[in-house]
């Protein structure tokens, strides 16, 4: 290796992986980490960063983002959005089907969203495609394309244009994926459940915040993972299980596991930090589906996650216009718009909640927010590890500094999130995509830079 053929040398790092932590050097040259140990100070490169006292970790890899473009690039975009996740320390994102128009359920849709993606994302990015009734034709030309896997609701979605599916849908199109050696993410609720309750709620007058979350139960999760994995134990689908909002929902996941059903699953930040009580003090700011929960059901989850129940953390970043978030003078909760603003602080929340406050394991955060959603889906070890050969994705973090998040701290579209005002340990100095600083220091670097899909 000659000297001149370094492009970055990051010195004197804490580096993490899912193994351990040690510290060390890291060389970088045409996008690939090339060397880790210790560089000799004579050998020079393009760019050098030091980070004593700052810890290396893996570009944290978000399965689980909205950002609503084309069609509703005014709730939120990939020029945005990326830049947010990148202020997060993200690197790698795949976005959701359902919120743009047209929804990624066609060839079509698929090509107009990744032309969108690729002229305005500073990250690399892969696209979920969508599983609705009347498109399990599309389905292996989606998968010619590059879907990353498929995302279907066995709740309504919200979205006029994207469908929940049916159980005869649900089994034919778990058979189809499964042929396809693909994977299927399922927002898990029970329609059944969740109609009939938001009805009667609502009919009788009970319109409060407390009814919504009454209204989607626990036990509409449960009983709707119980029939997806049924249903992947008999197709052979791999299924990918999103925002589990209580431990009560992965011990059934972790059931299904043990029976050899290829399952895994994923919780959000909001439901690592905020119960019942936080919603009726934020409002619209914090409602999602599911909803939050019971103190016992995010303490359940930490648990969980130490235990190494939980496979991935995702944000579910579901923002909108600030208009949809505020209740009509009737005060009806139903009727707001359900979706949380957290793509840019999934790591502040997992170093103060988890890191500081529970003490769980850099290595566990790294596992949760890199290796495992690189492993799942396909991408490891290119992503979700610091090794020779692996895509120089990292993330420096200065674990002593801490901040209060600000709304102008965010690089949202709309600059709302329910963490604002929070304190968090831990600041992302910066984030490096493929060798090159997108974000330092509360600064966007190289807008220049284009994603890649994955």
């Amino acid at each position: 290796m000659k000297e001149s053929s370094y492009d970055l040398i990051i010195r004197n790092g804490q580096i993490v992986t899912e193994d351990g932590i040690f510290q060390g050097d890291i060389a970088v040259c045409e996008q690939k980490i090339v060397q880790i140990g210790s560089i000799p100070s004579g050998r020079k490169a393009k760019l050098e960063i030091d980070a004593f006292g700052l810890h290396v970790l893996p570009g944290l890899i978000d399965t689980h983002v909205h950002f609503n473009e084309p069609g509703r690039t005014d709730w939120e975009g990939f020029y945005t959005g990326s830049r947010s996740l990148a202020a997060g320390g993200v690197t790698t994102f795949f976005d959701m089907p359902l919120n743009s128009s047209p929804p990624t359920t066609s060839t079509y849709g698929f090509q107009v969203k990744k032309e969108a993606a690729i002229q305005k994302s500073i990250l690399d990015f892969g696209l979920w495609g969508g599983l609705v009734p009347g498109n399990l034709d599309s389905l292996e030309h989606l998968k010619d394309l590059g879907v990353i896997g498929f995302k279907g609701f066995m709740s309504d979605s919200g979205i006029d244009e994207f469908l929940h599916v049916d159980d005869c849908t649900l089994f034919k199109g778990m058979q189809k994926i499964a042929r396809l050696g693909s994977i299927l993410a399922l927002h898990a609720e029970s329609d059944v459940i969740t109609k009939q309750l938001a009805d009667w709620y609502k009919s009788q007058g009970n319109r409060t915040a407390r009814d919504y979350v009454a209204s989607r139960p626990v036990i509409s999760e449960i009983e709707a993972v119980g029939r997806a994995a049924a249903y992947a134990e008999i197709t052979g689908c791999k299924l990918h299980i999103v925002h589990a909002s209580s431990g009560k929902v992965i011990k059934y996941i972790s059931e299904a596991k043990q029976r050899g059903v290829d399952i895994t699953v994923e919780t959000c930040p909001h439901y690592l930090s905020f119960t019942i009580e936080d919603l009726e003090r934020l409002g619209g700011m914090a409602k999602c589906a599911p909803p939050l929960r019971e103190r016992e059901d995010v303490e359940s989850l930490w648990e969980a996650l130490k235990s190494g129940e939980i496979d991935i953390i995702g944000s579910d970043h579901s923002p909108s216009p600030p208009a949809m978030k505020v209740a009509s003078d009737n005060g009806d909760f139903f009727s707001l718009w359900g979706g949380i603003s957290g793509a840019q602080t999934t790591l502040n929340v997992m170093l103060e909640e988890g890191y500081w406050r529970r003490g769980i394991p850099l290595e566990v955060i790294v596992r949760v927010t890199a290796t495992n959603p690189a492993k799942r889906f396909g991408l490891y070890p290119r992503k979700g590890t610091i090794a020779v050969g692996s895509d120089a994705d990292l993330t420096l973090v200065d674990l002593q500094s801490s901040f209060v998040l600000k709304e102008t701290d965010l690089l949202y579209r709309h600059q709302q999130s329910p963490y604002i005002g929070k304190s968090f340990r831990g600041i992302v100095t910066h984030t490096i995509l493929r060798g090159r600083v997108v974000f330092q220091r509360g600064e966007i670097i190289d807008s220049n830079i284009s994603g890649q899909i994955v």
